[in-house]
């Protein structure tokens, strides 16, 4: 960030820093790493807070150098265009140039990556992965525990299941019979029985290590006996069946007393979906952590995660509730062992990018710290805890996801990074692994070559479709008019970026040793859409794909019933590998004849979206918010959606599609909307009703008439700001 917000930011904050060595620490963070973080480890303070002095002071210059290459970089590929404006751009030509600046690296040779000790739901399990904010700890600990999640709860409260009650508070016996129906159809296809159907079927037991199907004094068996693994209980009246299908598990619940199984001849209660096999914690992009106050509620979540202490109460319905992590499960298997499934979802972290700084600590220079080295540092002396229990890593392992990196060069940075923790820490080399996310133009283009500076640490390739759009027009910002952003999903380059993904990961062996994943489901509300669209991930040879809630998680996970991906990406392997020219093909308008409704329209669309998100972010703090679009569908937003929307109106303004005028006209409109369907919230402060004095409006407007200039068009550096300069005028 540069030294105009750093400045700025020491103008409207009041931090109380203590001096620890050449370090000025926010007294909220130093006395949550002294007295909480390291509390129960061998580290002692002194030795913490010594190595990180030693080591941010090493690594911030580096970390400083390289976001000076992006800007260098960013300039050639500017006057590049600049100077080739109006001609037919020649892709040989192109890549020449880039090759020439050296944003396109040599590839070498073939390699394999040598990651070890990766747990078995990173390597072995192919299922949905959930993407949580850390900021909230009720969601955190929703999400943790959405490894198990009722499938019927799943299918009863979603659009998957048609009926005159959906959506009432009702129950409705139809309906209720309607899910059950449906999953018995579903174990019709995927776990059959011999000889009848699982809707005919009267009862359950196990017999002599089989189990057993009861119906009209006959009795019927799987076929594919090795799908039964287990059950708990009596085994003539048992309380749960265990059932396997490609490495995942369902649950069934027998209870006959039970409401739900008021209709059920079986006695079944309940059918429990291993769900969101593993979570990513999110500390950047669905949050907006601005402070060391902030800082410290991420980071003392992920440390209750990591102790398994984490708790929170809140109230329901006229009750008082507490949440908390759940434990192992436990049955007896089909050899009368007593055996546990894990209860939780495997725990990774997603630190912040090498661009924001954080004021929580100040260096020897006065400069604030570089806020992924402070990331870096802090979440993986949490998972300390864990390392000694197991609980969250069986295999003894640090998962950070790292984000938002540009090119090999960044991710060696990073990795030297997680070598100076593991130092300081004393952990073995290569503890800390890394999930590389595929999400800025330099990496994709090198994605080989990052794989290799971090063969020995890195556990998933994740493409991310909103950030790499919103990288896509910002690198290219010069080159023309965008085509709108509707049309880029059939894009060349779109269409070659999620291939490359794939088929690098594949010949880096990642399969049965790390994930390739596919982003995120934005409609939540859209369940039946999702079963009907998402399975496309899977046949495009991803082991894991981002869902946005446990009920998501849950019906995600059938999809993983229906395809074995391993088996995919073995087919996969031996297809033509995608162009590096499809990638590089700019997504340009040639000669756009687009009607003024229909630039109304696109930037209508994106300007409502985008305030929307931007108030709850700079008003209420809120990094993920769950918004109405303009027709009502709520969508997830989060900082990536904000980026391309942004990113999309600046390079329009820019190359004269519309004007600045007819944009603040369309904001204000737009303002209008969003404070409407905002109506029923009691915190939320309108922004029409003075639109010179919103701070929430102002911070919009800048990502749009300063988007041109931010860097990589990341709106982190806008958003802090604003936040900041809401939370002072709050207090």
């Amino acid at each position: 960030m540069t030294s105009f917000y750093q400045g700025f930011r020491k103008d409207i904050m009041k931090i109380n820093y203590q001096t620890v060595n050449n370090l000025k620490i926010s007294s909220e963070l130093l006395k949550f790493v002294n007295e909480e973080l390291l509390k129960d480890t061998d580290i002692s303070s002194e030795k913490f807070w010594t190595g990180f002095d030693k080591y941010v002071h090493e690594l911030a210059p580096k970390n400083k150098e390289l976001l000076k290459i992006r800007e260098d970089l960013q300039k050639k590929i500017d006057d590049w265009h600049i100077k080739n404006k109006g001609q037919e751009i020649n892709i040989n030509d192109y890549k020449k140039f880039l090759k020439n600046i050296d944003y396109l690296k040599n590839e070498g040779a073939d390699f394999k990556i040598e990651t070890s000790n990766v747990d078995d739901e990173i390597a072995k399990i192919a299922g949905p992965q959930l993407v949580v904010p850390i900021m909230n700890a009720r969601y955190a600990l929703n999400a943790a525990n959405a490894r198990w999640v009722s499938l019927y709860d799943s299918l009863y409260g979603t659009n998957i299941i048609e009926s005159e009650e959906g959506g009432s508070e009702r129950y409705d016996p139809n309906r209720g019979q309607e899910v059950i129906r449906y999953v018995r159809e579903f174990f019709d296809k995927f776990i059959p029985i011999d000889g009848t159907s699982w809707k005919n079927i009267a009862a359950l037991k196990v017999i002599d290590k089989d189990l057993v199907f009861l119906k009209d004094d006959y009795e019927y068996k799987l076929k594919d006996k090795n799908k039964f693994i287990g059950h708990r209980g009596d085994a003539n009246k048992p309380e749960a069946i265990i059932l396997k299908n490609n490495n995942l598990h369902f649950e069934i619940i027998i209870n006959p007393k039970a409401f739900s199984a008021a209709h059920d001849i079986a006695g079944i209660s309940d059918v429990i979906a291993e769900s969101a096999v593993s979570t990513i914690c999110d500390n950047e992009d669905s949050v907006a952590a601005v402070d060391a106050e902030d800082k410290v509620i991420c980071y003392r979540n992920w440390l209750g995660l990591m102790k398994g202490d984490l708790k929170i109460q809140f109230e329901k319905n006229g009750k008082n509730l507490e949440r908390k992590l759940n434990p192992d499960r436990s049955y007896i298997s089909r050899d009368g062992k007593g055996l546990k499934l894990h209860g939780r979802s495997l725990l990774l972290i997603r630190n912040v990018g090498h661009l924001m700084t954080s004021p929580s600590i100040l260096l020897k220079d006065g400069s604030e710290v570089p806020e992924g080295i402070m990331d870096a540092f802090i979440t993986s002396a949490a998972a300390l805890h864990d390392l000694k229990k197991k609980r969250n890593s069986r295999t003894g392992s640090i998962y950070i996801v790292k984000p938002k990196m540009h090119g090999p060069d960044e991710c060696a940075f990073t990795d030297l990074i997680f070598s100076k923790v593991e130092e300081v820490l004393g952990l073995d080399k290569w503890i800390i692994k890394t999930g590389i996310m595929d999400e800025e133009r330099r990496t994709s283009a090198n994605l080989k070559e990052c794989i290799r500076v971090l063969k020995n640490r890195v556990f998933f390739i994740n493409t991310g479709f909103l950030d790499r759009t919103g990288d896509e027009m910002h690198t290219s910002m010069e080159s023309g008019p965008m085509i709108k952003k509707g049309d880029m999903k059939s894009s060349k380059w779109i269409q070659a970026y999620e291939n490359n993904n794939v088929d690098l990961g594949l010949k880096c062996g990642f399969s049965g040793v790390a994930q390739v994943g596919k982003g995120m489901w934005a409609a939540p509300d859209e369940m039946k859409k999702m079963l009907e669209e998402k399975i496309g991930h899977l046949k495009a040879g991803a082991n894991c794909a981002w869902v946005p809630s446990p009920t998501a998680a849950s019906l995600h996970a059938l999809h993983y019933h229906q395809i074995d991906v391993f088996d995919v990406q073995k087919k996969l392997v031996a297809r033509s590998p995608a162009k590096l020219d499809d990638l590089l093909t700019i997504p340009i308008a040639n000669r756009p004849n687009w009607s003024v409704d229909e630039i109304n329209s696109e930037i209508s669309n994106s300007a409502q979206t985008l305030l929307g998100y931007v108030v709850r972010w700079i008003d209420q703090g809120v990094g993920c918010s769950k918004v109405p679009d303009i027709s009502n569908t709520f969508l997830m937003e989060d900082r990536a959606t904000l980026r391309i929307s942004s990113q999309h109106i600046a390079n329009w303004l820019h190359h004269g599609i519309t004007t600045k005028i007819q944009v603040m006209e369309i904001m204000k409109q737009m303002a209008k909307i969003v404070d409407k369907q905002n109506k029923g919230d009691r915190k939320y402060v309108k922004m029409s009703d003075d639109f010179d004095n919103s701070i929430a409006f102002k911070a919009a407007c800048d990502l749009i008439f300063k988007g041109k200039e931010q860097p990589s068009g990341y709106t982190e550096p806008l958003l802090h700001l604003n936040r900041l300069e809401k939370k002072a005028s709050q207090n």
